[in-house]
């Protein structure tokens, strides 16, 4: 599921999980009501908002192929999600959902996939449609699988939230390049990033995830 985005302009745009990273992690809620940012996001946006980025969704949605609701249920959440960012300044330029899952019972959606993370397939989809570097865009997310999708499409990584002091410790196709308690932390690692692109292939600066000692 690709729905609508602006024609890859290649405005600088981060590549967000949504639930547990960019909201929250209310579990297979396709309720626009129930749909809240992450504690601390608001301000977090806004200075993404004034550096000139926008934002892109790229999350697994399982609930597709369990029966529990439809791709078009989807359409109100990314309404709402697109809403929120707006109030912060920062345009929703794409929201990619795997609605796949192996063991479902929908027999549509119940098969094995690349896109559904830690596959990276559905953020190639992303680079590629927004026009995006793969090498100069982040993946944000709170678990390793968000990680290892962005990693496979060879963009930057940074991991936030609880599961953020096993970066380090990660195997290395799952290991962050950084690794951070919380988002406002992130925003503060990408927005301090001068490496010029090129400069250090994905991966590389994984021993210097900060920080992510326990």
């Amino acid at each position: 599921m690709a729905p609508e985005h602006d024609g890859g302009s290649g405005q600088p745009t981060i590549l967000f999980d949504k639930d547990g990273t960019l909201i929250e992690d209310v579990p297979y809620n396709v309720d626009p009501a129930r749909v809240r940012l992450a504690r601390g996001a608001e301000a977090s946006l806004r200075r993404l908002a004034a550096a000139g980025f926008a934002a892109a969704v790229v999350t697994n949605q399982t609930g597709v192929a369990r029966g529990y609701f439809t791709l078009r249920d989807l359409d109100a959440v990314r309404d709402r999600l697109a809403e929120l960012l707006a109030e912060q300044g920062v345009t929703l330029r794409g929201f990619y959902a795997c609605p796949h899952f192996p063991m479902g019972s929908v027999p549509e959606f119940a098969i094995a996939c690349d896109c559904r993370k830690p596959g990276g397939g559905l953020v190639r989809q992303a680079v590629d449609e927004l026009g995006l570097v793969a090498s100069r865009t982040w993946v944000v997310g709170d678990s390793w699988a968000d990680i290892a999708a962005g990693r496979s499409a060879g963009c930057r990584t940074l991991l936030v939230g609880p599961e953020w002091r096993l970066g380090a410790f990660l195997p290395p196709g799952r290991r962050p390049d950084f690794a951070v308690p919380d988002l406002a932390s992130g925003i503060d690692v990408i927005l301090a990033d001068r490496l010029p692109a090129g400069d250090a292939p994905v991966g590389e600066r994984a021993g210097q995830l900060e920080p992510s000692a326990p």
